[in-house]
């Protein structure tokens, strides 16, 4: 669950390389819009419940035996196929998973797989799988557009960097749920509600979007949970050769690698786990706590804004505080009468347009400056072009009107691995109060976005658990003090959580420590994937 959230519930997010190697576009999670998953970053437990049940305290993830079901093994026995995937250096091939691990002969979910091999020089030590966070973002084009040929030389030296998309993500059989205008209609519409009309449409909204997944795949929507896409990376692992998996997950990745971890202990090699998010969590905690983390990123930007020449929400020493009143008397303008943005499309710049182009900017101080621009344009010049793009990266809207399935997974995924947040309006009116404490800026639209899961077409399956992982090698948890979308109190919990962990922390913003500008950090974390050589529990970078 990790993170982007106009729109949407609680989300996971998908991390976002920043500095030289940074994407142009939004995103590794790309993660978020209002409307599609409360908070890109996270999403779901117990309906309403604001912490962790009891039971939810109690239950941890227990590994699977480690022999192999005869159901399986077909399975395992799979040697890919590769070919050439027109993307210099790496090859494609297609691993076929069971749609149902309880029912294995009951159809098959292919899964698309690319890697680039390791170039030496140096003894090869296997495969290393990445995946950036979502849930949905692809890690296919990840790892080809910046891990397999960003990270760090001696790493791509040693491990063949492989990806492949979880099952109902890009290339891997993907969720679809609207098409380009219907995903337009859906991110413009009001996710702060007025008035009872408001929240009808909202409501509709959310009906709109779920039906039409649950159109789209009705038996794969029931098997697109975490769980089943770590056991897929087992059939992976497997089909690579590799003895153990070694892995690098961002965000919601940490979820998915620590799940991995807690069913197979025995097969878990190096991982690391980057801006890493709490499994013990119900979906209302997740939420609230990503809306506070929202709301650090933000005092943080403040801050920073009041400091340049060009900042258009206050001049120096203007508080944090009174920033974030500027810009929420903004976003209030815009509900009003939204500002003109001269897209083709005839779009113009809505509250919630606006509201998911500045958390697009929490996630990397990098687009500070752009976020500056942007807002001084809509401002001053009721130009709202800038704010939308941000919107637009973060919803991987592409230049011809369609959209990645980023948003549609990402809602399959977090809707059917926790029970919803919320399950009536009226839910959400009664915590608004609690939201907007944790962020006067963020916390009325976030609250709201974290319903998207009451009209999800299917039950959740999850439940909040501890993982333990018992046995495992040592798993280094990343955690970034002013991380946005998965706060850092997410890394010390997965780190007290998991029975070999070492805590490795970065001092700074952003989403995610690995490859985004700190010596200290790479140079930790390199020494792990290349020599097994963990950092010492508690070290801290800055």
């Amino acid at each position: 669950m990790d993170t982007r959230r106009p729109l949407r519930s609680a989300d996971r997010s998908v991390s976002r390389p920043r500095g030289p190697r940074r994407r142009t576009r939004s995103g590794a999670r790309t993660a978020a819009g209002i409307l599609a998953t409360a908070a890109l970053l996270v999403s779901a437990c117990s309906s309403g419940s604001s912490t962790t049940s009891a039971t939810a305290a109690e239950a941890a993830l227990v590994a699977l035996p480690r022999s192999t079901p005869a159901a399986l093994t077909p399975y395992y026995a799979q040697k890919p196929a590769w070919h050439d995937c027109g993307v210099p250096g790496f090859e494609c091939a297609t691993i076929k998973a069971p749609l149902d691990y309880a029912e294995p002969t009951a159809g098959d979910v292919r899964l698309a797989v690319t890697r680039k091999k390791a170039t030496g020089p140096g003894k090869r030590l296997g495969s290393l799988l990445v995946n950036p966070g979502g849930p949905g973002g692809s890690a296919i084009g990840y790892v080809q557009a910046y891990a397999g040929i960003g990270y760090p030389a001696e790493v791509r030296a040693r491990y063949d960097m492989v990806a492949v998309d979880p099952r109902g993500v890009a290339r891997s059989e993907p969720v679809e749920c609207l098409d380009g205008p219907g995903m337009d209609t859906y991110t413009q519409t009001d996710s702060t509600p007025d008035d009872a009309k408001e929240t009808d449409g909202l409501v509709t909204a959310y009906r709109t979007f779920a039906e039409g997944c649950g159109a789209d795949a009705p038996r794969l929507l029931r098997h697109v949970s975490t769980v089943e896409a770590a056991r897929d990376m087992d059939i992976v692992r497997a089909a690579l050769g590799d003895e153990k998996l070694n892995y690098v997950g961002a965000s919601y990745g940490t979820f998915l690698g620590a799940t991995y971890a807690g069913l197979f202990p025995d097969r878990s090699g190096r991982l690391v786990l980057d801006g890493a998010m709490d499994p013990s969590l119900s979906a209302r905690r997740l939420n609230l706590e990503q809306t506070a983390g929202f709301e650090t990123a933000f005092r943080s930007f403040a801050k920073d804004c009041v400091r340049q020449t060009d900042c258009p929400l206050g001049g120096a020493g203007t508080s944090p505080e009174q920033v974030g009143e500027n810009l929420k008397a903004f976003f209030e303008k815009l509900d009003a009468r939204p500002a003109a943005t001269g897209d083709p499309d005839g779009r113009r710049l809505t509250e919630s347009l606006a509201t998911t182009g500045v958390i697009a900017a929490m996630y990397d101080e990098g687009s500070w400056q752009q976020l500056r621009e942007a807002l001084t344009s809509a401002m001053e010049e009721n130009d709202g072009a800038g704010l939308l793009v941000l919107s637009d990266g973060y919803y991987e809207r592409e230049a011809d009107g369609g959209y990645s399935n980023l948003m549609f997974a990402n809602a399959a995924v977090n809707c059917l691995d926790l029970p919803p947040a919320f399950d009536t309006p009226d839910e959400v009116r009664g915590a608004l109060t609690e939201f907007e404490k944790a962020s006067p800026v963020f916390g009325e639209g976030l609250a709201w976005a974290a319903l998207n899961c009451a009209y999800w077409p299917v039950h959740a399956t999850g439940e909040p658990h501890r993982i333990e992982a018992k046995g495992a090698a040592p798993i280094v948890v990343v955690g970034t003090t002013r991380d946005p979308a998965t706060p850092y109190r997410w890394a010390r919990a997965l780190a007290g959580q998991l029975s070999s962990a070492r805590l490795l922390t970065y001092e700074g913003d952003g989403h995610t420590a690995y490859g985004r500008g700190s010596s200290c950090i790479d140079r930790t974390i390199n020494a792990y994937l290349l020599r097994g050589t963990p950092p010492t529990d508690g070290k801290r970078c800055s």
